[in-house]
């Protein structure tokens, strides 16, 4: 498995850089190349386990996650689909286990899959992404599970994963702005794309929505679908009580440990998962649930690194946080919790950012006045579409905030050493803006996901 930025060395890793160069980069939102293909290789997706199918803004891998978690402890196996991946290709495919923990898929067998779907594609017009949605339904459709966890890549309507016909549930999560040339520049617009992935007749679950307007589309659309729906606030909820998490729908309520994902926003993304897998038609126990909140993890996502050779350039006894988060949505949950942080142990806040130009960087700093002493703006290794560092600190001089350009993330750590009081607490911080500089910094410091 190759960490990002390095040479490729590992079979699927060198197949993939050939198809990078064949195949145009980005989206292409369209069923009608991703249907042509699947139909030659015999349409797998229509021989899948029965499937989470997962859309949303933000909370989409935190929900997939859960899902895995809650059905691993019940002793079922589950494939499951993310995207994108952080360090290795492999990430995105994780092959269920019958009784045990899922494992990332082996480089032979996703090598001779994508050598599989790409001969079956024959040259034609297709985006690298329908030929790795394609790779999905050949890998989870060959290997047996109780159920496949699907994340949307892009939107929901168009995206390649709407293939999927008969989802045993959908779940849609938060949504808020982002990827507004692809989805529109309103959210509900952008919940009308995500909807898409709603079936006539099949379970919806919805997740809590911070907007009306997206919250009301959700809803009209399942209405007009006659989807069984379960929404939260309305049909299951969660909150906190005496450091637990209390979880509530029409078949009960559960005491549970709070989830081992930090952040108050992973309390709705539980519940939803819980509420899902339900849904999918598992029979969930309170065993299960107090397993999975202990269990569950998504690396990259308000993950504290504890090792690594990155350790040796930050402060001593700092704390350092890793999010992909890069929205407006997702720069406001990840406040909250930085917010959190600080009412249970005070340390400067310092934020190390990189981010893409598809993004609204100033929308993502505002979150942050009044809790950040410095931003570091780093750029992103192997990206065109990174943000300047120069033009980063300016927009996040625009939201208010005192920013630096940096060379590396090192640097940036070094420079952190550099402005703390020496008679002072030890610094937090956080380092994100794009899941692409958190992979970067997982490969860096040695640790990628696995």
């Amino acid at each position: 498995m190759i960490p990002r930025g390095q040479t490729a060395v590992s079979e699927a890793a060198q197949e993939i850089d050939k198809l990078m160069g064949l195949h145009p980069k980005g989206f292409d939102l369209s069923l009608d190349r991703i249907t042509r293909l699947l139909d030659v290789l015999g349409n797998p997706h229509r021989k899948l386990p029965p499937v989470i199918h997962v859309a949303g803004t933000n909370g989409k891998g935190s929900v997939t996650a859960f899902c895995r978690a809650l059905l691993e402890a019940g002793g079922y196996s589950a494939h499951v689909h993310t995207s994108p991946h952080l360090v290795n290709w492999h990430e995105r495919y994780r092959i269920g286990v019958a009784g045990g923990r899922g494992q990332l898929v082996d480089d032979a067998v996703f090598a001779e899959a994508l050598r599989r779907v790409a001969d079956a594609n024959a040259g034609q017009h297709i985006t690298v992404f329908e030929i790795l949605t394609a790779v999905t339904f050949i890998l989870f459709s060959e290997q047996s599970a109780d159920a496949a966890i699907i994340e949307v890549g892009l939107g929901g309507r168009f995206d390649a994963t709407n293939v999927i016909s008969d989802p045993a549930v959908s779940v849609i999560m938060p949504i808020s702005l982002d990827h507004q040339p692809y989805l529109g520049d309103r959210v509900e617009l952008i919940a009308a794309e995500k909807a898409g992935i709603m079936k006539p007749g099949l379970p919806v679950v919805i997740g809590h929505q911070e907007y009306d307007a997206a919250l009301d589309v959700l809803m009209s659309t399942a209405e007009r679908l006659h989807c069984p729906s379960a929404v939260f606030g309305q049909d299951f909820m969660v909150h906190e009580e005496y450091g637990r998490l209390v979880y509530q729908d029409e078949f009960g309520l559960a005491d549970l440990p709070l989830p081992r994902l930090p952040g108050r926003h992973q309390y709705a993304n539980a519940a939803a998962a819980i509420r899902a897998v339900k849904a999918a038609g598992f029979t969930v126990t309170e065993t299960m649930m107090e397993k999975a909140m202990n269990s569950v993890e998504w690396p990259g996502r308000l993950q504290r690194l504890g090792e690594g050779r990155l350790l040796a350039h930050a402060p001593a006894g700092a704390e350092i946080w890793i999010d992909g988060g890069h929205n407006p949505g997702a720069g406001e949950v990840i406040a909250e919790a930085m917010a959190n942080f600080e009412e249970r142990q005070s340390r400067p806040l310092f934020l190390i950012i990189g981010m893409i130009n598809t993004k609204d960087p100033v929308g993502y700093f505002k979150a942050f006045a009044g809790l950040v002493e410095k931003v570091f703006c780093v750029p992103i290794r192997n990206s065109d579409a990174m943000i300047d560092p120069v033009i980063l600190s300016n927009a996040a001089y625009d939201a208010g905030l005192v920013a630096e350009p940096m060379s590396t993330v090192g640097d940036a750590l070094e420079a952190i050493k550099a402005v703390l009081d020496p008679e002072g607490l030890p610094p937090r911080i956080l380092v994100g803006g794009s899941l692409y500089l958190v992979g970067d910094v997982l490969s860096d410091n040695g640790t990628p996901p696995k």
